[in-house]
C-alpha cells in the first residue's frame, strides 16, 4: 500500500480541476511515479460521479449501467489517499495565492494546478435552442433526461450534427423507438474521419437501419408550439422536418472559462495555451490536458489517446522527468450503429504527389481507401464496412508495406488479396496508439519481463488498456514472440482442457465418447478432472457431442440426461432470452414460403399470448414477450399447426433465405424457393460451432444477397454457384466462390462436405468467414478438400451428413411430450406457479414492447403497465 503523506504546510499539494478518462489517466500516472506517497493530491470533480467512459457512453442504451462504465477503482483512490470531492467543482483560481475555491465554498491550496475541465457541447446559436425538447448528448445526466423525455413526450427525433456523436445519440433514438433524423451541415456524414467515398458507404449502410439523414443542409431554427416545446426544424434549404425531440451534437469546444477568468493565456478559438510539456505558458505552476488544452503545435485534441499522453507528460513533468507532448497521431477505430469506421495517417491525402488505392463495393456497404506517396510509403487510410486490418495497417503507416498497397485493400478471396499479420511490423511500429505501445516494447514484455499472456502484457505496457482497437493485434504478437522464443503458446479450448475444439471433435469421433463428463476426466488437464467444467467448454463440447450424436450413439436431443447440463440459457429453455427477462418465440418456415393458414395460426396464437411480432431479415416471423412458463403452451399449438423449432436459439441453421426464382419473377433461371426449402429441411437442427446461415437467389440479381452467407447458392443458366464464408452483421464479408455451374446433387453434396469439414476444424464460436481465413491455405485449402477430395475424407464428411439428416428430430415436439422436460420452464423452481414479476410491457405502435426503463433494472412495473400474461 502507498504511504499517504501527512497533511502538512510543508506537504506539496497538486489540485486537479476535473475528473474525466484524462483526469483520472494523470491520477494513475501520479500514482506510478510515485507522487501519491509524497504530495498530498485533491481532486474536484463537477459531476455527481467519479470518472467512468464517456467513450462508451452509447452503451447505456444497450443496458450498461453506470457502475459498468466506471473507470474509478475506489479502492485505488483510498490507497493513495487520494481527497475526491463529487459534484463540487472549481468556481474559481486565485493564481497569486495559488487558491482554488469550490462551488462548496472550501478553498484550497496549491503547489501545482492540473486543469482537465474537458470540453462543452457546441449548440448553434439558432432561436429556438432553449426550448423544451431540445437536448445536448455528453454525460450520462444528458442520457438520463433524453430517455424520459423520448419515453414519455416525444416520437420523432432530430440530431444535429452528423459526427461520431452525433450518429451514436441518432442510434440511441432509434433505440429509444424513435423515427430518428440525422442533419448535417457538411456534405457528408462524419466529416472529418472519412471522405465523399467513405461517407457514401456510411449514408447507404445507415439509411437501411431506418434512419434518415440530410446532409448539406444547417439548421436554421427550432420550431416550438404555444407552450414553446419542441415541434420542429427550420433548415437552411427552407424546408422543414417535423420533429419533437432536437439533440444537438454538432462538436465540442474547450471548457477554458475558469482559466480565462484567472488570466491565463487562451487561443483565439478557446483551449488553454499550453508548452511541450503540458503547462500553461502563463504560469509555470499550473498545467492544462485533455480536450480544454491547446497544445503546442496549436491544435485542440479531443480523443482521449492524446488527452493520456498529455496526462502522462504532465505527471513526468511534475516528477521532475523529461517527457514532451508535442502532437498525436489522431487515427480512430469506431463502431457506429454496428458499422466498422477507421481512418488512420493522412487519411484525405493532403501530402504533395500521394496516390489513392480504392475499393468500394457499395452493395456491400464497403469502402476502403489507402493514401500512398510516390515511393511506395503508406501515408494513411479510411475503412468503412470492414476495419478488420486497421490496426495492422495503421502500424504500417510512415513505411513501405512488404506487399502490394491493391492486394491490402481487396477482400480475402478476391484477386491477390494479403492478409498481413502483425509479425510483418517493424519493431518501432506503434501497436497501441492510446498509450503509444510499440511492437518492440510488446516484444521486450514478453522476452524481457516474462509476460505469457495477454493480460500481462497489458499490465506491464498498458498496451490495450484505452480503447480496445489494438487487443486482437495484441494477442497474435505476444504468441507470436512466445512460439518464437522456444515457449509452447497453450491452445487448449479453457483452463480444464488442453487440446483445441479441433482436437477434442476428433477425440469425441474416435473414441465415440457420447459424456461431457467422460472427456473431462480421461481428456481433460490433470487439476480439472473429477471437475465440473467451466461455462466455456461445457456448451462446446455439449455441440460437439450433439453434432456427432448420430455416429457416436448419444442422444441428439440437447435437453436429455447430462447434455441439459451443459446449455446456455438459450438452450435451456429452446428459446432467446431477451432484455427484460420474455423469451422469443421463431418457428421454421423454410425458405420463407408459407401458407395462409400458418399465417393466420401465428397470428391467433400471438394475439393470444399478447406477443410482440416482427417479420425478420430470415424470411420469418419471430414472436417476442413469451415468458418461461409459457413456451410449452405457445409451442403445443404451433406443434399441432405443423410448425417445428427454427433454432433462433442454438449455434445451428438459423434460415435459408430465398427469391421467388423462376417460378414467379421474369428473371429467375433456377427455381431458388424450392431449392432453399430443400436445403433448410436438410441441414435443419444441425448443430455447429456458431450459427450458420444460408440464402438461394434465382439468378445474378442476388435478391437474396446469397453472397453474405455462411453458404449461398446462386443460380446461373447452367445449374448453380456456390459461395462459402460470408457474413454480415458487425464484421461483413463477401463470401468467395467455391464451385461453379453445379447440378442439383452436386450442390447439395458440396454443401454436406463444406458444412462438415467445418463443424469438425472451427474454433468455438469461430464463424466461416472467420475460419475460411484462419484455417492454413484458406479457400484455396478447403476447396481441395471439399470439392477435389485432397485429405480422402469426403466420403466419411457425407456420411455423417447422411447420419445427421436421418436422425433429425424437433427439439419442441419431443419437449411437449416430456412431462419431466416441461419441468424445468418456470421463473421460480421454488414457486413454479408465480411469474416473473419484472415481466412486464408497455404499449406501443398497436403492440407492445418491454417496460424497461432505462438504468433502472430490476425496477418492478408500474400499476398502469402490461402484464405479461396472455391480453386475451
Amino acid at each position: 500500500m502507498t504511504a499517504t503523506p501527512e497533511a502538512t504546510e510543508a506537504t506539496p499539494t497538486i489540485v486537479l480541476v476535473g475528473h474525466g478518462m484524462v483526469g483520472q489517466r494523470f491520477l494513475e500516472a501520479l500514482a506510478e511515479r510515485g507522487l501519491t506517497a509524497t504530495h498530498r493530491v485533491v481532486v474536484l470533480c463537477e459531476e455527481p460521479r467519479p470518472a467512468y467512459d464517456r467513450v462508451a457512453l452509447t452503451s447505456y442504451f444497450s443496458g450498461k449501467t453506470p457502475e459498468d462504465l466506471s473507470m474509478t477503482d475506489m479502492e485505488f483512490i483510498a490507497t493513495h489517499g487520494i481527497e475526491l470531492y463529487v459534484g463540487d467543482p472549481a468556481v474559481s483560481v486565485d493564481r497569486e495565492a495559488r487558491e482554488v475555491t469550490a462551488r462548496s465554498g472550501e478553498v484550497f491550496a496549491y503547489d501545482t494546478l492540473v486543469l482537465a475541465t474537458g470540453s462543452y457541447p457546441f449548440v448553434p446559436p439558432v432561436p429556438g435552442k432553449d426550448a423544451e425538447g431540445c437536448f445536448v448528448y455528453r454525460t450520462i445526466e444528458d442520457l438520463l433526461a433524453i430517455e424520459e423525455y423520448a419515453k414519455s413526450k416525444a416520437k420523432v427525433g432530430a440530431v444535429v450534427g452528423g459526427g461520431l456523436l452525433g450518429l451514436e445519440a441518432a442510434g440511441a433514438l432509434k433505440g429509444l423507438g424513435l423515427t430518428s433524423h440525422i442533419v448535417e451541415f457538411a456534405p457528408r456524414l462524419m466529416p472529418v474521419q472519412v471522405d465523399d467515398g467513405g461517407g457514401a458507404a456510411l449514408l447507404r449502410t445507415i439509411e437501411e437501419m431506418g434512419l434518415s439523414v440530410h446532409t448539406g443542409v444547417g439548421t436554421q431554427e427550432i420550431l416550438v408550439d404555444s407552450e414553446g416545446a419542441v415541434t420542429g426544424m427550420k433548415l437552411s434549404d427552407g424546408s422543414e422536418l417535423a420533429a419533437d425531440m432536437v439533440v444537438f451534437s454538432a462538436g465540442v469546444r474547450p471548457r477554458d472559462q475558469l482559466a480565462r477568468d484567472c488570466g491565463l493565456t487562451v487561443g483565439e478559438r478557446g483551449g488553454i495555451t499550453v508548452d511541450e510539456q503540458c503547462r500553461t505558458v502563463a504560469d509555470p505552476h499550473v498545467f492544462a490536458i485533455g480536450e480544454c488544452a491547446l497544445a503546442s503545435d496549436g491544435r485542440v485534441y479531443g480523443l482521449v489517446a492524446p488527452g493520456y499522453e498529455q496526462a502522462e507528460t504532465a505527471a513526468a513533468t511534475i516528477a521532475s522527468d523529461e517527457a514532451s507532448f508535442t502532437g498525436a497521431d489522431l487515427s480512430t477505430k469506431l463502431k457506429l450503429l454496428g458499422v466498422d469506421v477507421a481512418s488512420f495517417g493522412d487519411a484525405h491525402g493532403t501530402a504533395e504527389d500521394c496516390l489513392d488505392v480504392v475499393y468500394s463495393d457499395s452493395r456491400a456497404g464497403l469502402y476502403k481507401k489507402l493514401v500512398i506517396g510516390r515511393d511506395g510509403t503508406l501515408l494513411g487510410g479510411i475503412l468503412v464496412g470492414d476495419a478488420e486490418a486497421y490496426g495492422t495497417l495503421k502500424a504500417f503507416t510512415g513505411s513501405v508495406p512488404p506487399v502490394s498497397p491493391e492486394s491490402l485493400v481487396l477482400p480475402a478471396g478476391a484477386g491477390e488479396s494479403v492478409q498481413l499479420g502483425p509479425s510483418a511490423l517493424p519493431d518501432e511500429a506503434i501497436v497501441c496508439s492510446c498509450h503509444n505501445v510499440s511492437k518492440g516494447t510488446i516484444r521486450g514484455a514478453v522476452t524481457d519481463h516474462q509476460c505469457t499472456t495477454v493480460p500481462e502484457v497489458k499490465k506491464c505496457t498498458k498496451a490495450g488498456t484505452g480503447c480496445g482497437s489494438c487487443v486482437k493485434v495484441l494477442g497474435q504478437l505476444v504468441n507470436a514472440e512466445l512460439e518464437a522464443s522456444g515457449v509452447e503458446v497453450d491452445k487448449g479450448l479453457c483452463g480444464c482442457f488442453g487440446q483445441t475444439r479441433e482436437e477434442l471433435y476428433e477425440i469425441v469421433h474416435a473414441l465415440r465418447i457420447t459424456t461431457y463428463q467422460d472427456l473431462l476426466d480421461r481428456h481433460g488437464r490433470e487439476e480439472a478432472q473429477g471437475g465440473d467444467g467451466c461455462e466455456v467448454c461445457k456448451p462446446a463440447v455439449g455441440s460437439i457431442i450433439a453434432s456427432l450424436a448420430p455416429t457416436i450413439g448419444a442422444s441428439g436431443y440437447v435437453l436429455d440426461g447430462e447434455q441439459a447440463a451443459l446449455q446456455d440459457t438459450n438452450d435451456h429453455f429452446l428459446a432467446n432470452l431477451q432484455k427484460n427477462g420474455s423469451y422469443s418465440v421463431v418457428p421454421r418456415i423454410p425458405g420463407g414460403e408459407i401458407a395462409p393458414e400458418k399465417l393466420i395460426v401465428i397470428g391467433e396464437i400471438a394475439r393470444d399470448f399478447g406477443l410482440y411480432t416482427k417479420i425478420t431479415g430470415g424470411q420469418r416471423i419471430d414472436m417476442f414477450g413469451a415468458r418461461v412458463e409459457q413456451l410449452p403452451l405457445i409451442w403445443a399449438r404451433l406443434v399441432d399447426a405443423g410448425f417445428e423449432s427454427g433454432h433462433a436459439y442454438g449455434k445451428s441453421l438459423r434460415t435459408v433465405k430465398s427469391c421467388v426464382g423462376q417460378t414467379w419473377c421474369r428473371y429467375g433461371v433456377q427455381d431458388s424457393v424450392k431449392m432453399a426449402i430443400d436445403l433448410e429441411l436438410r441441414y435443419r437442427g444441425l448443430r455447429s460451432p456458431h450459427k450458420l446461415k444460408s440464402a438461394v437467389s434465382g439468378c445474378q440479381r442476388e435478391c437474396a444477397e446469397a453472397q453474405s452467407k455462411d453458404f449461398g447458392v446462386i443460380a446461373t443458366a447452367n445449374g448453380w454457384n456456390l459461395y462459402v464464408g460470408g457474413n454480415g452483421g458487425a464484421t461483413p464479408r463477401h463470401a468467395d466462390l467455391l464451385a461453379q455451374d453445379l447440378s442439383d446433387a452436386e450442390l447439395v453434396r458440396l454443401i454436406d462436405r463444406f458444412l462438415m469439414f467445418y463443424i469438425r476444424t472451427a474454433d468455438r464460436l469461430e464463424r466461416t468467414s472467420t475460419w475460411l481465413e484462419r484455417i492454413p491455405g484458406g479457400l484455396d485449402h478447403v476447396r481441395d478438400v471439399v470439392v477435389h477430395d485432397s485429405l480422402g475424407i469426403c466420403d466419411e464428411l457425407e456420411q455423417l451428413m447422411r447420419a445427421h439428416v436421418a436422425h433429425y428430430r424437433d427439439e419442441w415436439a419431443e419437449t411437449i411430450n416430456d412431462p419431466e422436460k416441461l419441468a424445468r420452464f418456470v421463473s421460480f423452481v421454488n414457486a413454479p406457479d408465480t411469474p416473473d414479476p419484472v415481466v412486464a410491457f408497455v404499449p406501443e405502435r398497436d403492440q407492445m414492447k418491454p417496460d424497461l426503463p432505462l438504468l433502472s433494472i430490476g425496477m418492478r412495473p408500474a400499476a398502469d403497465v402490461l402484464e405479461g400474461s396472455a391480453q386475451r
